[in-house]
């Protein structure tokens, strides 16, 4: 048997947000499907039952993109943070292997729910990525034909140039520091951490979709590790917020996470961390004849982040 249909790449897709194409690296798109919830209804004494389609949902969009050429995004997470909630609209172009749109994928209104960010280990060699994600109220879903594909135009980009992937951002690629504790420029390694923002679902009329509003945003708390002979003013400060009798707000604190280019010599964008506290601090696990380096575990609440950055942030 002959098959004629060619298989729809999965690595093939574009993405654009407002009519702009991302110059950014997209390492994945996944969800913004509608879902419908099912009720199921009994009927009188009887087994039997009924099931219906009841409201309607749009699952969150998630983006996992580098930095390079991200400065559009990064604006939208950075007002979303400051509560200058933006709403965007655009499409995900999904491809065949010859490149060719065979399938479009449209939202609009969309709102932020979600930003994370990866591991910085000091250590690694690996390529770094930001994921977020945002709600739409509205989907829309369009398959083009062969011939509608033929003539839509140019085709997608499908892979970046070496040169893009020279300017990947690296995992490794940031400073850490706190006010007034110098050696805190040692940490060696921050854990993923997320930042939740919530919107409440509202239906209203005849809409098939919910309308959606932002209600709030939570930060979460940032959890690292630094050299034991690195740690004395760290401990020190743990002693006086948490021991006996210390003060709450005396002791609180302002810092920094800084994201490198990956040659280390400008800075691509700052998450400012405001009226930090310390919620632990302690030597992690010890073990007999272990050549690895002792280390401080820690973890600092924060009410309030800013990103901020010079220009527009991102680089290119």
């Amino acid at each position: 048997m002959t098959v004629t249909n060619r298989s729809y790449a999965a690595g093939h897709f574009e993405l654009s947000i407002d009519g702009h194409q991302s110059t950014a690296f997209v390492k994945s798109v996944d969800g913004g499907w509608a879902r419908a919830q099912v009720i199921d209804d009994p009927i009188g004494a009887h087994s039997d039952r009924v099931k219906h389609m009841g409201t309607i949902e749009i699952e969150p969009i998630s983006i996992e993109f580098g930095l390079t050429g991200a400065s559009d995004v990064l604006q939208w997470i950075q007002g979303s943070w400051n509560r200058q909630w933006g709403r965007r609209s655009g499409e995900i172009i999904h491809a065949n292997v010859d490149l060719l749109e065979t399938f479009r994928h449209e939202f609009s209104e969309a709102l932020i729910t979600e930003t994370t960010f990866p591991v910085l280990d000091a250590s690694s060699k690996d390529s770094g990525f930001v994921k977020f994600k945002f709600l739409p109220e509205v989907v829309k879903t369009k398959k083009l034909t062969n011939n509608e594909s033929a003539s839509n135009g140019p085709r997608v980009a499908g892979k970046i140039g070496p040169q893009v992937k020279q300017k990947m951002w690296l995992s490794s690629a940031f400073r850490f520091s706190i006010d007034g504790i110098d050696e805190m420029q040692y940490v060696n390694k921050i854990e993923s951490f997320t930042i939740k923002q919530s919107v409440k679902k509202m239906y209203i009329g005849a809409s098939r979709y919910p309308q959606i509003e932002p209600t709030g945003i939570q930060f979460p708390n940032i959890v690292g590790t630094i050299g034991l002979q690195n740690a004395s003013k760290l401990l020190e400060w743990h002693d006086q917020y948490v021991g006996v009798g210390a003060q709450d707000v005396p002791a609180r604190k302002s810092g920094r996470i800084e994201f490198l280019t990956p040659d280390r010599k400008q800075v691509i964008f700052t998450i400012n961390l405001h009226d930090m506290g310390i919620a632990y601090a302690g030597v992690e696990s010890a073990t007999a004849n272990s050549d690895q380096i002792k280390r401080v575990k820690f973890e600092l609440f924060c009410p309030r982040m800013e990103m901020d950055g010079p220009g527009s942030l991102g680089f290119e």
